[in-house]
């Protein structure tokens, strides 16, 4: 179930305008997770009688394990705006509407259990699986290859190393790869400078792993954009991305055209 929320209600002597959108603002994000271990929402204003006039100084979220469409956890995320035009009218019929768009500052941090997990997803599996490009039904004799069991290591320096399984028929060959996390465009993250890692890859597949890689490379490449995990009204945009031990930190912005009522 959802987590307390914290940071309206329980202000003492705390002003009706700021709690009552605290409260809508808690229970509009509520509905834009599955899960959540916490959140926390703040709004401020002041004076507080700008509310009237629906302007906020700003309004602030973090959450901890939420959980995106039920199959992307995140380990912490929060976002933060400048001013902002709301219609109060709709606040106080439950609902927040925004006057014109706004820009938030996003952060969010991915531990590597949950990146393994994400890959096990069906978004993610359907791009893996029963695939058929030039270069790999060249290698399979016109079959189609699934690459499955991928488990991902974070590395220093925006390294990942990254390992997995291609198979057609009855044949499977363990495929490894080490690359440098980057992102292009501002909503895709990049694998590039992809090695071919052949620690732990039998002698005799090598060569075959080795071409299976590369592709597998090229396919990466294409898989992670933003811009097919937007909510309604929201596009998100990257600006810089850190590996931190088993983390992986992404920083960037939201651009919000109107504040999505589910996930």
């Amino acid at each position: 179930m959802f987590g307390g929320f914290v940071g309206f209600g329980n202000k003492k002597g705390g002003d009706w305008g700021e709690n009552l959108i605290n409260t809508v603002a808690s229970n509009t994000i509520r509905h834009l997770f599955t899960r959540s271990d916490a959140v926390e929402v703040s709004v401020k204003c002041n004076p507080s009688s700008k509310l009237l006039q629906g302007t906020i100084d700003s309004f602030k979220m973090s959450g901890r394990g939420l959980v995106i469409r039920k199959q992307f956890r995140t380990e912490e995320m929060s976002f933060e705006t400048d001013a902002v035009a709301i219609d109060f009218g709709s606040a106080v019929q439950g609902k927040i509407a925004l006057k014109q768009p706004t820009q938030a500052i996003a952060q969010v941090k991915l531990s590597q259990d949950d990146i393994n997990k994400s890959f096990e997803a069906d978004l993610v599996r359907k791009r893996l699986e029963n695939l058929t490009p030039d270069a790999l039904t060249e290698i399979s004799g016109g079959v189609p290859i699934s690459f499955t069991d991928v488990e991902v290591q974070l590395l220093p320096d925006n390294r990942v190393k990254l390992s997995a399984k291609a198979s057609w028929e009855d044949t499977i060959v363990p495929v490894s790869l080490k690359c440098i996390l980057s992102i292009g465009k501002r909503r895709k993250v990049k694998f590039e400078e992809v090695q071919f890692a052949q620690d732990n890859i039998p002698p005799e597949l090598q060569s075959i792993s080795k071409d299976l890689t590369l592709a597998l490379g090229e396919i990466l490449n294409d898989m992670v954009d933003l811009d097919k995990f937007n909510l309604d009204g929201v596009k998100l945009r990257l600006n810089r991305l850190q590996t931190e031990g088993q983390m992986l930190l992404f920083s960037g912005y939201a651009q919000i055209e109107r504040v999505p009522q589910t996930g």
